[in-house]
């Protein structure tokens, strides 16, 4: 995995190991870099200065290229331990330590202890496992926190053929792209 814009173009973000089977079987799908650098075209104007949630992080590739291409902050949150360590390491190794900060812990649990007047989020990254159902469970929980910044955007990764829905809570769709077997949901919070 490598970053693929801005100025820590080409560096590397994770080893091999870790695309393996976690300690509860997962197994890490990382965003390709096709899908990556669509999202950042698409976001084009939005980066510069955002806050960031990269919500499942993975290897965290994702938030650290939003940081490459010019967000204020980004946030990851990632309950593996050995993936949680791997993105402090490359957030150290990348010199974003002020800029980034990761959380142990669930994308849910994340979203309903965290509090808007600490922060709300311009670009709000979800990439739950394809076959999981986590997305119809988190999106709700995003828009009834109400921690989407105006004028920000969601944007879900998933399988093409999983049917999204036009409405979540107080997020509305907006327009989906696809790449092979990718899709990009991109929602906004209802006026």
């Amino acid at each position: 995995m490598r970053i693929s814009g801005g100025i820590a173009k080409g560096r590397r973000t994770a080893p091999q190991k870790i695309l393996k089977k976690n300690a509860t079987g997962e197994m890490l799908r990382p965003t390709s870099a096709k899908v990556r650098e669509a999202v950042f075209d698409i976001l084009r104007d939005m980066i510069e200065g955002a806050t960031f949630l990269d919500l499942y992080a993975g290897t965290g590739t994702v938030g650290l290229e939003s940081l490459s291409r010019g967000a204020h902050k980004a946030f990851f949150v990632e309950p593996d331990d050995l993936r949680f360590r791997i993105i402090k390491k490359s957030i150290s190794e990348f010199g974003f330590p002020n800029k980034a900060f990761v959380i142990k812990g669930r994308a849910y649990e994340f979203i309903k202890k965290w509090r808007p007047e600490k922060e709300r989020f311009d670009i709000i990254f979800v990439d739950p496992p394809y076959q999981s159902d986590e997305v119809d469970t988190i999106l709700p929980l995003i828009g009834q926190m109400d921690i989407l910044s105006e004028g920000g955007r969601i944007i879900v990764e998933h399988f093409f053929k999983r049917k999204m829905p036009d409405k979540a809570g107080t997020l509305v769709f907006l327009k989906n792209y696809r790449y092979g077997d990718s899709m990009l949901t991109f929602y906004v919070k209802a006026a």
